[in-house]
């Protein structure tokens, strides 16, 4: 059986839908733009997340397929879910063309301040993604455990050197993006490890056709076939997928913990040290404006999540 979405109407309804999957992406940019943050807790925070696994998840089928070499341009739009792609893909286009240069100085110039917000952010995202879980049993809690170990891991690694060829460009490109779409686990910082992150945003901010597009297409072939795997589990095990995912989200804060020390003459990431409030008698002030830009990343999950609820979620028959 093959999905089959709404058609497509011009009503005030179906206009502020696209408006906020166009909002959702650029959110998710945003988000696979900063090392540690994945775009994936982004969707699942705004609720689009299932819909865009399995839509993605959809793209190759057969049936599909068949309308497009057929011409039948309507029902591969309806089969597609295509007006979502589009909204979402425009979104996250967006922000990655317009604010990657502006991130990657503000990362340099105010790294705590940029940390803070999206710790918040995450933060409260866990507990959002947590009552996702119907109902919290033992296999559930191990799950969290587990995928929190895994995550809390891999954000510890140190990178490595690799080579600038056109195969390891299209492998880094696959990887990414499987990680970019599972929440918890940061793209950007599977680049980073993979010692291509600076390589790629740069050719990103200087048009390098050539490396994008070589990423591009390992992108398209990681998000393609890692979607079936996400996809099926999120339909035959939604509660026991979620624990994990959870868990990740919740490992993945040990990489934008405010309060980093770079140790010096070692590859290893940098420490995570507690706030200081006080100095010889004096308040802190900086340290106090980084609590509050965290504050500030918690309440604005808190505003998103009233946002997505109130939204009528949008039905779609599933594919087989």
């Amino acid at each position: 059986m093959s999905e089959i979405c709404k058609e497509p109407t011009t009503s005030f309804r179906n206009i502020t839908r696209h408006a906020w999957n166009v909002f959702s992406g650029f959110c998710m940019g945003c988000a696979d733009i900063v090392p540690g943050v994945s775009g994936g807790t982004m969707a699942l925070l705004l609720g689009i997340y299932d819909e865009f696994i399995q839509t993605i998840r959809c793209l190759p089928r057969i049936a599909l397929l068949q309308d497009v070499f057929h011409a039948r341009w309507l029902s591969a739009w309806r089969r597609s879910n295509m007006g979502f792609l589009i909204a979402v893909g425009a979104g996250i286009a967006t922000a990655v063309l317009t604010l990657s240069s502006y991130i990657e100085r503000a990362l340099i110039e105010h790294p705590a301040y940029v940390w803070s917000v999206f710790f918040g952010l995450v933060l409260a995202s866990v507990a959002v993604v947590a009552r996702r879980v119907e109902r919290w049993r033992v296999v559930h809690g191990a799950l969290l455990c587990a995928g929190a170990a895994a995550a809390y891991w891999i954000v510890g690694l140190v990178p490595v050197q690799t080579p600038d060829t056109w195969w390891f460009l299209v492998l880094s490109g696959a990887i990414a993006i499987c990680a970019m779409i599972l929440p918890g686990i940061s793209g950007s910082f599977l680049l980073v490890l993979l010692g291509k992150y600076e390589y790629i945003l740069r050719a990103v901010n200087q048009r390098d056709i050539g490396t994008v597009v070589l990423v591009g297409i390992g992108a398209v072939i990681g998000i393609l076939a890692f979607s079936q795997v996400l996809g099926w589990l999120l339909r035959r095990y939604h509660n026991l997928t979620m624990a994990a995912l959870t868990g990740l989200m919740l490992g993945s804060l040990r990489r934008i913990w405010p309060w980093q020390e770079t140790l010096t003459n070692t590859a290893a990431p940098p420490r995570n040290v507690l706030p200081v409030f006080m100095v010889d008698g004096i308040m802190q002030w900086e340290t106090l404006a980084i609590l509050g830009c965290m504050a500030a990343g918690m309440l604005t999950v808190l505003v998103l999540e009233k946002i997505a609820d109130a939204r009528e979620e949008r039905s779609c028959i599933p594919c087989a």
